[in-house]
């Protein structure tokens, strides 16, 4: 049963059932009111025609009851609107009767008694009492119609009943109207979780209640919101996975064919010593290519699912060491290499700081065809260190920028390859920037050069 179905019935049990008990108390405390101001009446009439008959014995010159039978008779002709039948009888014979005859009731001297009785469908309400003539007990009955009470409580009831139907059907129209107006927005949420569930990611509930009902609108679009957010991220990075292992794979297939092929060669003893010596030439190149993917590979992992400890470590040091062993390599390629350290201290991991700052200068000397310039300058900073390196090479297109620090992503592919890069050198440095609480600052001109500025801001340390 839907929702507004119940409303809708709740609603009408509700309004039937207030309706309903308030309707018959109404006409029964009506109905009442009616039989006891009857009742009064009729005692009041009584007690009026008991006081005359007693005034008329007290009076009377003769010693039987023709004065009072007189009286009574005289009282009916001028009063038969407040009585429909009298009675008045003695322990062995009935004095006097008229009209209905009353229901004979046992009387006491000093006591009146009301009672009510049907005869024929018509309904009577009848009172009964005593009177004391010449040292005689005579029993008083007086008889009202009561039965167009009953008639018109029964017509109450009649209207009363067509009025309730009348007022369930509209009660129960306009209930199910309110209630489909009501839950107009859970049909619109409904909707909306419907599509998501779907696949349709993008779909909304727009509720304008101004009510509980669109702050819940609100929350279940933020939620969907933040789902299609992580659905979208798993997505991109089940993409980024499935390039990863597809590079990754062509990155062991070309080398692993040709060293297998050159080994065969070697092991048949097909080729002349001068091409032997290139085959083994080859497989060490090789073999040295994949042995330093398997390293950043394993760094990579390594980073990922380790925390490493920060000591004290002088970048300005660590930057001259660098230096020192890579500028003989550089200035044989024709790549001149010039740094500015500032003095000073901070929480590092040594080895991942080199290896860092190495990556990141490799980087740029892959960036240059015939020479160029690197410039490193390490400065201090609130939080840490900040270390630069700037080259006039090629630079990085500008579409390139967001995703050259995906693993394996290179922006010249068949150019980094001849150079020995496998598109690790980025990423590894992401990862090592990442674990000092920092992050890599990338801006590069395309024809003009590259500047990346690694922070790391695992604290600085004053002396």
């Amino acid at each position: 049963m839907k929702f507004r179905v119940k409303m809708t019935v709740g609603a009408v049990t509700l309004l039937a059932l207030i309706f309903g008990i308030c309707g018959s108390l109404m006409i029964s405390a009506s109905f009442d009111a009616m039989v006891e101001s009857e009742r009064d009446s009729a005692l009041r009439t009584y007690y009026s025609v008991q006081s005359t008959l007693q005034l008329a014995n007290s009076i009377s010159t003769q010693s039987g009851y023709e004065d009072i039978v007189s009286a009574l008779s005289t009282l009916g002709g001028s009063n038969r609107a407040l009585w429909d039948g009298v009675c008045l009888a003695g322990e062995q014979r009935e004095l006097y009767s008229s009209g209905i005859q009353p229901e004979k009731r046992e009387t006491k001297a000093g006591v009146c008694t009301v009672s009510y009785w049907e005869n024929q469908g018509e309904r009577y309400l009848q009172v009964s009492g005593c009177l004391n003539v010449n040292d005689e007990m005579l029993s008083l009955y007086l008889l009202t119609n009561i039965s167009d009470i009953y008639a018109l409580r029964d017509t109450q009831l009649s209207t009363y009943r067509r009025l309730l139907v009348l007022t369930v059907i509209i009660g129960a129209a306009g209930s199910y109207v309110m209630a489909l107006l009501l839950t107009r927005p859970l049909t619109k949420l409904t909707r909306t979780a419907r599509q998501i569930g779907q696949g349709d990611l993008t779909s909304r509930a727009d509720v304008s209640s101004g009510d509980e009902l669109e702050t819940l609108a609100k929350e279940f679009n933020a939620m969907a919101d933040r789902l299609e957010a992580n659905i979208v991220e798993l997505q991109d990075n089940a993409k980024r996975q499935t390039e990863f292992m597809g590079s990754f794979a062509h990155e062991l297939k070309t080398p692993m064919t040709s060293i297998i092929g050159y080994a065969d060669l070697i092991r048949r003893r097909m080729l002349s010593p001068e091409e032997e010596q290139e085959a083994a030439n080859y497989i060490f190149t090789e073999g040295r290519r994949l042995e330093s993917l398997s390293i950043k590979l394993l760094d990579l992992i390594i980073l990922k699912k380790r925390d490493f400890d920060l000591v004290e470590a002088s970048p300005d040091a660590i930057v001259a060491g660098i230096v020192r062993v890579m500028r003989p390599q550089l200035s044989a390629q024709g790549i001149t290499l010039r740094y500015r350290a500032e003095p000073g201290r901070c929480m590092l991991e040594p080895d991942l700081a080199k290896s860092l700052i190495i990556n990141l200068v490799d980087n740029a000397r892959k960036a240059m065809d015939n020479g160029g310039a690197i410039f490193i300058l390490s400065e201090m900073t609130e939080a840490g260190c900040a270390v630069s390196v700037t080259d006039n090479g090629r630079g990085i297109p500008e579409k390139e920028l967001a995703r050259i620090t995906e693993a394996f992503y290179r922006v010249d592919k068949s150019r980094s390859r001849a150079q020995g890069g496998v598109g690790l050198g980025l990423a590894l440095c992401n990862e090592i920037a990442g674990l000092h609480h920092g992050e890599l600052q990338i801006r590069s001109v395309e024809g003009r050069g590259t500047s990346i500025t690694a922070h790391l801001n695992g604290g600085r340390v004053y002396a």
